[in-house]
């Protein structure tokens, strides 16, 4: 640990570090770097300190207590807090400086950790603060503002307990807003928070200012490992951290009357990316009611008619942080007394739609270079990009419209509460959710992150929901106050029209619409600054970029979205069609090889139209075909499906008994590990000659229109070269065999899926006969781990909870283990291709990890060829391997 404990800031300075801006962030947290380097730069800081993260991983070593060697400098740093703010001292009854403790980790994480306000005050200090500001509403309300605070933080107190009082208080005095309670009203409330904090705590409300204090920074301490914050870290898939610091900053107040006021602003709109202040402000408030959504604030514009000289000044300060940090800006401000104090700025969370306009247009404005632009963007933002958008056609009836604070349109049922979502979600996992609330909290994160949007009536652009939502591409409208929420009746009332939980509601978070029932989406498409952003990405990456496609139009839409070939066409999939089970069904009953080539003959057809029409989408691009993949017993009704059975006999013409039968003798008790893949053309080599005939017999088909074509035919799940080589020496009889009758010859090349442990170990022996590996991360991981992605859910959440694993190895690749098979595995293939044929293997993954990310780092690492994805991951994965090739991510930032 570093020998120093605690770093001061005020004035125009800030102790250094002696870091670099990375090392300075991740020492001090980005809040507190950035308070520092806001007094460097001559920008209007109240003084204050940071406490270290390296103190934090300090305090849950030694069993979540502060090191001793750090109480000194704590101290220290309150004395020198002092001096710089007029002298005044932390629990002086006749003057007192209060302060503000707030957390701060390396990487933003908006609303997940603890703050506590106003910290100071005490029964005799509030006294002395109300008589030296001549103002007793003042006082009392940021007392019961630090009792409520601290003890729902650092004490555990439920914050409802505190809501309870004053909205009784409100209720007992007739009136609507904390602002209309007078001080003595204000005055009463304190007691009655007192008497709450005593019943919870069973002591009295804490009377010595350094007690608060260092009770404060246990909890932000806490907090870094409370349940929210977790979940959220695991959602974003930020680790290796070492905790959070801590920012001890002297208090300015924006809850002193008509002249003071409090406000969060970004310096470009994060919905859109468009060049405007944008915000929120309240009069006569603190920063915790802008950010909580309890009163729906002002827009930032009309600050220039409440306060001109405080706007002209924070509009100045915008272009200065903008220009410094060449970056985009999230900024929080307070005004007291017509005196401007800013707390704090940061890279301020944007939709992708804003990241890929802002990183375009700092181009063009000179701030950064097209390098900076690419690595600037988080690859997984551009999904707000590809969101569907409200089908502009559909007739819709717009019953109430808040503010719009996450663009996309989306249709949900309506769920009241994070804990319906997430318990609905568990039990339905493929139906859309509205989650409908007063505001959301931090607390209720991992129903918004299943949700397929928010709605809340009371908030604003910079409310707790409007940012997680922005931050994660949920389509979100805050502030709708038309709307009333009965959680009783689990109703909610728009318009006089009443939507009962479990009913559709929709919302444009575009335009901040709000419909009852559900509406047509349409697709998004790629031009713009979109298409300007991916044209600079390309010019960086290595890593070709396929696409994972089963019918023309997937591979259509992938052509759009700047696929540059096929990297897995799931055979199977083209089988379940109305027009085509039924002969897949007379092929698996067949009990001859002559009837199931007859039953085959009758797929044949299908499956050479489908390979024409993808042939011809992916014009001059590979297309990897993968022949059929999974046990048989997929295409017939489960044993217990009595009716589906029933079905299938009569349009089989055969009776019950038959299928009943035939699905007992499929049954396996391990189907993933057992009659399936390049085991079922082992057995049944008809299969796979039919297969080989209709892509070949495709090929020769578009190659007569004039058009490229170039199939890859792909063996799935081999495991020794012995099933390689025979079904390879089959497949080319069967393609020599089309060539030949129809007098044109076709490029193709027979490779192999590398999705078994062996697989990898012995690819040299495999490579020798294969002419292109494909990782199937999906079975591969399965396969190393042990585990069964579709049986996981009973374990997995508390694997990562405990850290047994960093993140869902179906997710992002396993790097230490599944990484190092495919690591090995192209080594020992490319070395043996290599020495036996003096050709390169072209290597490529395939598994839904191509389109995550982190993955597409790791595969660009180990020299893979491309990736492969779903078609709406395709710019995803093109700008993670442009971020890749240039050594640096969003990620990082």
């Amino acid at each position: 640990m570093s020998a120093k404990h605690v770093y001061f800031f005020g004035g125009k300075t800030a102790e250094d570090t002696g870091l670099d801006a990375k090392g300075q962030k991740e020492l001090l947290g980005g809040k507190g770097a950035n308070l520092a380097e806001m007094c460097r730069i001559g920008i209007p800081v109240p003084p204050g300190f940071t406490i270290t993260t390296e103190v934090c991983a300090a305090y849950y070593e030694q069993g979540k207590k502060i090191p001793e060697a750090a109480v000194p400098a704590i101290e220290e740093a309150l004395k020198k807090v002092e001096a710089a703010f007029g002298g005044r001292k932390l629990g002086d009854p006749a003057d007192p400086l209060l302060v503000s403790v707030r957390s701060g980790a390396a990487l933003s994480m908006p609303g997940m950790m603890n703050t506590i306000l106003n910290l100071g005050l005490t029964d005799a200090s509030v006294e002395g603060l109300a008589k030296k500001t001549g103002n007793p509403r003042f006082a009392y309300d940021s007392y019961r503002r630090l009792i409520d605070m601290f003890g729902s933080t650092a004490m555990g107190c439920e914050h409802e307990k505190f809501e309870h009082e004053i909205h009784e208080m409100k209720k007992a005095k007739g009136v609507k807003l904390d602002t209309d309670l007078s001080a003595d009203d204000l005055k009463e409330l304190v007691t009655r928070y007192k008497a709450v904090y005593k019943a919870h705590v069973m002591d009295d409300f804490p009377q010595d200012p350094k007690k608060q204090l260092f009770l404060a920074v246990n909890a932000v301490f806490n907090s870094w490992n409370g349940n929210k914050a977790i979940e959220y870290r695991r959602i974003e898939r930020i680790t290796g951290l070492r905790g959070t610091a801590v920012n001890v900053q002297a208090m300015v107040f924006g809850n002193m009357g008509g002249t003071s006021g409090t406000g969060v602003a970004f310096t470009r709109d994060p919905n859109t990316g468009e060049n405007v202040f944008y915000g929120d402000y309240l009069i006569n408030a603190q920063g915790e009611d802008v950010v909580a959504g309890i009163r729906t604030p002002e827009p930032i514009a009309k600050l220039h008619e409440d306060m001109p000289k405080v706007y002209e000044q924070l509009v100045g300060i915008r272009s200065t942080l903008e220009k410094h940090y060449k970056e985009m800006q999230d900024i929080e401000f307070t005004v007291q007394e017509g005196v401007l104090y800013m707390l704090q700025t940061r890279s301020g969370k944007r939709t992708g739609t804003a990241a890929v306009r802002i990183a375009v247009e700092m181009v063009k404005e000179g701030l950064i270079d097209e390098t900076t632009a690419v690595k600037r963007v988080a690859p997984d933002s551009l999904n707000h990009l590809l969101q569907p958008q409200l089908d502009p056609k559909s007739k819709v009836e717009v019953v109430a419209q808040g503010i719009a604070a996450s663009p996309g349109g989306a249709s949900g049922i309506v769920l009241l509460s994070a804990e319906a979502v997430v318990a609905h979600a568990e039990k339905n996992p493929n139906d859309s959710i509205m989650l409908v609330r007063k505001e959301t909290s931090p607390e209720d994160v991992a129903g918004m992150h299943l949700a397929k949007g928010i709605l809340t009536s009371t908030g604003g652009k910079a409310s707790h929901a409007a940012v997680v939502a922005r931050g994660w591409g949920k389509p979100c409208v805050v502030g709708c106050e038309a709307m009333k929420i009965n959680e009783e009746a689990q109703t909610i009332t728009i318009a006089g029209k009443t939507v009962k939980a479990g009913e559709f509601l929709t919302i444009n978070g575009t335009t901040g619409d709000v419909m009852i029932g559900k509406v047509p989406t349409v697709a998004p498409s790629m031009t713009g600054d979109f298409a300007t952003l991916m044209t600079w990405a390309d010019k960086g990456r290595k890593l070709k970029i396929r696409t994972n496609a089963d019918a023309p139009a997937d591979a259509a839409k992938a052509r759009e979205f700047g696929a540059e070939g096929i990297g897995l066409c799931r055979t199977e999939h083209m089988f379940f069609g109305k027009d085509r089970i039924a002969a897949v069904r007379e092929m698996i009953l067949a009990t001859s090889t002559d009837d199931r080539k007859k039953a085959l003959a009758k797929i044949e057809p299908f499956q050479k139209a489908d390979f024409v029409g993808i042939f011809e989408a992916m014009d001059g691009y590979p297309v990897t075909i993968r022949l059929l993949d999974p046990p048989l017993h997929e295409f017939l009704p489960q044993k217990d499906n009595v009716e589906g059975t029933e079905d299938v006999a009569r349009q089989m013409g055969v009776p019950v008994s038959a299928i009943r039968e035939r699905v007992d003798e499929l049954h396996e008790m391990n189907p993933m590990m057992g009659f399936r893949g390049c085991r079922l053309p082992v057995v049944f080599p008809e299969i796979g000659d039919m297969q080989v005939r209709a892509i070949i017999e495709a090929a020769i088909e578009v190659k007569k229109k004039g058009k490229s074509v170039l199939p890859e035919i792909m063996i799935p799940l081999v495991g020794v070269v012995e099933e390689l080589t025979m079904l390879k020496k089959r497949a080319i009889a069967t393609a020599e065999e089309c060539m030949t009758k129809a007098g044109i010859k076709v490029e193709y090349q027979i490779g192999t899926m590398i999705e078994l442990p062996r697989a990898a170990l012995t690819a040299d022996e495999i490579a020798a006969e294969a002419e292109f590996f494909s990782f199937g991360t999906n079975d591969l991981t399965q396969m190393t781990f042990g585990f069964s992605r579709d049986d996981i859910k009973g374990f997995m959440p508390t694997y990562l909870k405990e850290k047994i694993l960093p993140v869902d190895p179906f997710q992002s690749i396993d790097v230490k283990g599944v990484g190092k098979l495919i690591d090995m595995g192209i080594k020992l293939g490319r070395e043996s291709r290599k020495a036996k044929h003096g050709q390169h293997l072209k290597v490529g993954i395939c598994g839904e990890h191509g389109g995550d990310p982190d993955s597409v780092v790791f595969c660009h690492k180990v020299g893979m060829d491309y990736v492969s994805c779903s078609p709406f991951r395709v710019p995803i994965a093109r700008l993670a391997a442009a971020q890749a090739a240039l050594g640096d991510t969003a990620r990082d930032k």
